[in-house]
Formats: structure tokens, C-alpha cells, sequence
């Protein structure tokens, strides 16, 4: 069998760009930027004031000057006014323009305003003080974000500062999302004693959705020509292929069989892990196939553990993004297996990330996945795991 950690070097050595498209700044949040935003002025572009108050000359509150007559009001989204007697002073509102010929902002707090006198109440006044300088936080042509930034709001309001109504992205892949089974039963029906609703495919196809990928839905049933024909079909027109369950040993658990026959090439099936055991990937060309365990916590759990890092290299993004807990308590695992522990993770005051195991009833016991928010890699090759140690997590809520 492969390991987890031979698994994980097969899967990022198949990895490959989707291209690039333009989208619109709504649909751009979470893609992955594929062009430098440089700032196309100054940032700010002039100096700005930053709090409501007047501006002054400097040079004449440091000579003993504490009282100032208002010329008039500089409102922010006016052409700038320059101050015509350099012993007088202009009233200014946040986000204006600073008057042409001050200096020195005070704000109104530290004032007293009779009629049309402005007098300063406080001593501690510095030169060019509650002004954001033009050009302090970038110079026109200077890169504001760099290409391969996975874009969050952050981005989205820089690129809306420098005039970029649409951003250059990765593409995503083409995804379809397969369950299999002539147990499995549509969300909307009622099953019969012996069916169940169909769970695995619409909970793979939420996790994608999550990282920006709309999925669509195929269904296999158990009969080996039918199968041969909807994946001959879904290799043609997808980047990746996600199977929940029919990769077993049961008679029925036609599709490693299918997928070899297809000319699927097989990179390897059964990993040391639980849950997940089964997991069988391969590839025809450029579309990779992940085949999972039906059992819902396997199919999940390989999904975030394997595929996820998987898509993320496509992307030029680094595959893992493993955050680290503390185990809450000593815990057993005997087989020789990586162990996919799922923990519900809280912070303690102190900032310390602390796992608590919880088992649920095995990798069929999806409602478990409720309860937990992530799963704690533990390694194979020992068998007892101490409270207090550090494993890494995989956060998938």
C-alpha cells in the first residue's frame, strides 16, 4: 500500500495550470490574482486630512499664535482652497484635501469656536500632524499587490482604488462531483427501508464550493456498461473527476475495474490511512481522477486531505496550509495507519490552539462531522499519542 506521505508526492507531481480569465471584481474574491496592481498615482494622491478640524501655518502657533481666524471650509470631494492671510486659518473635514499654504491640522476637540475664531486649547501641537501625506503609503508605479495573491477584500478595495474594474485570475477546474451506488436515493425522495439519500456528493460539492469551484452532479448505479459510459463521457469534459465510493473489493465495486479498461492510468490505490483506506487516483491526459471511499467521513476527509492540496498547487498556491493544535487528552490508535483523528479545536486565552478528539462511530458517521471542526494528522509507525503533544490540523470549517 502507499503511504500518506508517498500519496501526498504522487498527487502534487500531477498538478498544471487551468489558464486565466477575466472576471469582474464581484466574482473575484478568493480567486488567484494573475497580474501585478501597481497604483496609477500617488497613494493617497494628495495630502489628506485626516481629522475634522482647521488647518493652520505652523510657523505662527510656534511662535505663540493661539488664536486663528476661519477663512472659510475645505469639505472633502472640493477642489482644494489655499489660504489667503498665513495668520488665519481654514476649517477641514476628514478625507479632504489640505488647503494650499497649511500645514497643521487640530482637530475640533482640542478648540474653542466664538463666531469666527478658532482658538487652540492645548499645547502639544506638531508640524504636519493629523495629515496623511501624499504618496506616504505608495508612489504612482509602485506594485501594490503582486500576481499569485489569493484575493480577499483587502485586494478587491486596491484594485477598485486603482481603477480596476476587472482582475486577470487562474481559471478554476472543471469539476464533477460522482456518487455511485443502486443504494443511493435524490435528496427530495423518500428511500425505502433499504436505500439511503444520496449525502456524499452534495457535501464534496459544497467543500468546492468553498474554494471558489462550481461542481456538477453524476450519478454511477452498480452495473459495470453503464458505468463505462458516463465516465467515458466525464473524462472527455472535465479537469478532475470525484468519486465517492465503488473502489473497494465488493463484487459491485466496479469502478477501478472500468477506469483501467478506460486507459485510466492508475498511480496508485489503498493508502495507509484511516479512514480513507481505499482512496484510488489516477489520471487519462490532464484529467486526474480522485476516486474516495463512500463512507462520507473517508470521502471528506480525503477530499481536504488530497485534493484540496492538490488544487491549491494547480494554483501556485502552497499545497498545505496546516495550522498546528495541542492534543486535549491521551488517545490510542493500534493499527499502523495514519490516523485521521476529527478534533473540535478551540483557542485558549493564552493563544494556543487545543484539539479534543472526537471519534464519532466510525467513517460512516457523518453526523459526527458536525460536531468537529477538523481533522489531527497522526502518524503511523506508534500507537499511543500523549495530551499535551502537537500534531497538525486540517480546519475544514
Amino acid at each position: 500500500m502507499t503511504t500518506v506521505e508517498q500519496a501526498t508526492k504522487i498527487i502534487l507531481s500531477h498538478t498544471y495550470s487551468f489558464g486565466e480569465e477575466s472576471v469582474p471584481l464581484s466574482q473575484a474574491t478568493g480567486r488567484i490574482l494573475q497580474e501585478e496592481l501597481a497604483a496609477d498615482r500617488d497613494f493617497p494622491p494628495f495630502n489628506r486630512v485626516s481629522m475634522d478640524g482647521i488647518s493652520i501655518v505652523y510657523e505662527h502657533f510656534e511662535d505663540g499664535q493661539r488664536s486663528f481666524k476661519i477663512e472659510g471650509l475645505q469639505a472633502a470631494g472640493t477642489p482644494i482652497m489655499t489660504l489667503q492671510n498665513p495668520q488665519n486659518c481654514m476649517e477641514v473635514m476628514t478625507g479632504s484635501v489640505l488647503p494650499n499654504g497649511t500645514d497643521t491640522v487640530i482637530r475640533y476637540e482640542d478648540l474653542e469656536i466664538i463666531g469666527d475664531i478658532a482658538t487652540i486649547q492645548i499645547k502639544d501641537i506638531r508640524e504636519f500632524q493629523n495629515i496623511h501625506r501624499q504618496g506616504l503609503d505608495r508612489r504612482a508605479g509602485d506594485v501594490i499587490v503582486r500576481k499569485g495573491t489569493e484575493i480577499s477584500p483587502a485586494e478587491i478595495g486596491v484594485a477598485a482604488s486603482v481603477g480596476k474594474a476587472q482582475l486577470k485570475v487562474s481559471k478554476m477546474p472543471k469539476i464533477v462531483v460522482i456518487s455511485t451506488g443502486d443504494e443511493l436515493v435524490a435528496v427530495t425522495e423518500k428511500p425505502l427501508a433499504h436505500q439511503i439519500r444520496k449525502s456524499n456528493v452534495h457535501n464534496l460539492a459544497s467543500a468546492v464550493s468553498q474554494w471558489g469551484i462550481t461542481s456538477n452532479l453524476l450519478h454511477l448505479p452498480d452495473e459495470k456498461e453503464a458505468i463505462r459510459e458516463i465516465l467515458t463521457v466525464a473524462l472527455t469534459q472535465y479537469d478532475a473527476l470525484l468519486l465517492s465510493g465503488g473502489v473497494s473489493a465488493g463484487k459491485l465495486d466496479f469502478v477501478p475495474e472500468v477506469l483501467e479498461e478506460l486507459q485510466v492510468e492508475k498511480l496508485f490505490h489503498k493508502v495507509t490511512q484511516r479512514p480513507g483506506k481505499p482512496f484510488w487516483f489516477g489520471k487519462a491526459g490532464q484529467t486526474m481522477v480522485f476516486a474516495f471511499p463512500g463512507n462520507p467521513v473517508s470521502s471528506f476527509m480525503c477530499l481536504n486531505r488530497f485534493f484540496q492540496p492538490w488544487l491549491r498547487a494547480c494554483l501556485e498556491l502552497k499545497p498545505f496550509n496546516y495550522q498546528f493544535a495541542v492534543l486535549a487528552k491521551d488517545f490510542t490508535f493500534k493499527p499502523d495507519l495514519t490516523y485521521f483523528l476529527q478534533v473540535k479545536i478551540s483557542c485558549e486565552e493564552s493563544g494556543k490552539l487545543v484539539a479534543r478528539p472526537l471519534e464519532g462511530k466510525g467513517s460512516g458517521d457523518l453526523a459526527n462531522l458536525v460536531e468537529s471542526n477538523a481533522f489531527m494528522e497522526l502518524p503511523k509507525g506508534r500507537s499511543e499519542f500523549k495530551a499535551g503533544e502537537v500534531f497538525p490540523v486540517i480546519f475544514y470549517r
